[in-house]
């Protein structure tokens, strides 16, 4: 096993980004740091490394359990990696997950299909 894996593979192989060129863009987007620091997509990293990933519109943070660059089975993620996302962060995420149940208040915004059928059928065509 290895000692230092680059973080895209690292990600990549854990099921964080469905494919290493996007866990690789998203690292030179800004959206990966390691201890608060941006990180490069070759950047390497150690067990025991905190990583934070940014899952709008929250940062998660995971810890480095140990190493891979082979692509795994979800049953398997939870031996390489643990989830650490602070409780603040995960309650945002539940607010705006409820949110974005609630929709928008009815007639604001871009009219629905229903709507614009019901528009259209009141004007005529």
């Amino acid at each position: 096993m290895a000692e230092e894996v680059r973080i895209d593979k690292w990600l990549w192989a854990v099921r964080l980004y469905k494919t290493r060129s996007m866990a690789a863009e998203e690292c030179k987007k800004g959206h990966v740091q390691i201890q608060g620091t941006t990180v490069k997509p070759s950047r390497m990293i150690k067990i025991g490394d905190e990583i934070q990933v940014r899952r709008n519109p929250i940062w998660a943070t995971y810890r480095v359990l140990a190493l891979t660059e082979n692509r795994m089975g979800a049953k398997l993620v939870p031996e390489y990696m643990c989830d650490i996302t602070p409780p603040d962060q995960l309650e945002m995420l539940e607010l705006s997950k409820m949110a974005a149940q609630l929709g928008r208040a009815r007639g604001t915004g871009r009219p629905t299909k229903k709507e614009r059928r019901e528009l259209e059928a009141f004007f005529g065509d």
